[in-house]
């Protein structure tokens, strides 16, 4: 699963995610981008199935770039437990994607094979997205 390996503060505040990302929004590595179109949250687990598709679909020809990564610790507290005593402990680690950030990126393989992994990909996000080219 993938988390930061340290982090300067074991919990984080919530944020708010208004407005477009104004970096990393062109297809910089490879031939093909998946980019967000919406804002949101996306999970470590999400990104890792996300992950497993492309490189599934692309019978791992060509390559790929994770333009995300899940830093932000998001905290829960346990069913039951009544309200106060504190912020809850750290459940998952999610990205945080605002609209226009490219997601991930393929290089090295066909426009058709591209645009099937991409498709399949973001079936496993929970913002929606969009396939572009460079």
């Amino acid at each position: 699963m993938l988390q930061p390996k340290k982090s300067k503060y074991r919990k984080a505040f919530r944020g708010r995610r208004a407005g477009t990302v104004t970096r990393g929004t062109t297809v910089a590595f490879g031939d093909f981008g998946l980019k967000a179109t919406s804002a949101g949250w996306v999970s470590a687990r999400q990104i890792e199935a996300a992950r497993k598709k492309i490189t599934y679909a692309t019978k791992r020809v060509g390559k790929y770039w994770m333009r995300m990564f899940p830093d932000k610790p998001i905290t829960k507290k346990a069913v039951g437990v009544k309200m106060g005593s504190g912020k809850g402990d750290i459940h998952e680690y999610v990205a945080v994607v605002r609209p226009g950030m490219i997601l991930f990126e393929i290089g090295g393989v066909t426009e058709e094979v591209a645009k099937s992994a991409f498709t399949k990909a973001a079936h496993k996000l929970s913002v929606k997205t969009m396939i572009v080219e460079k």
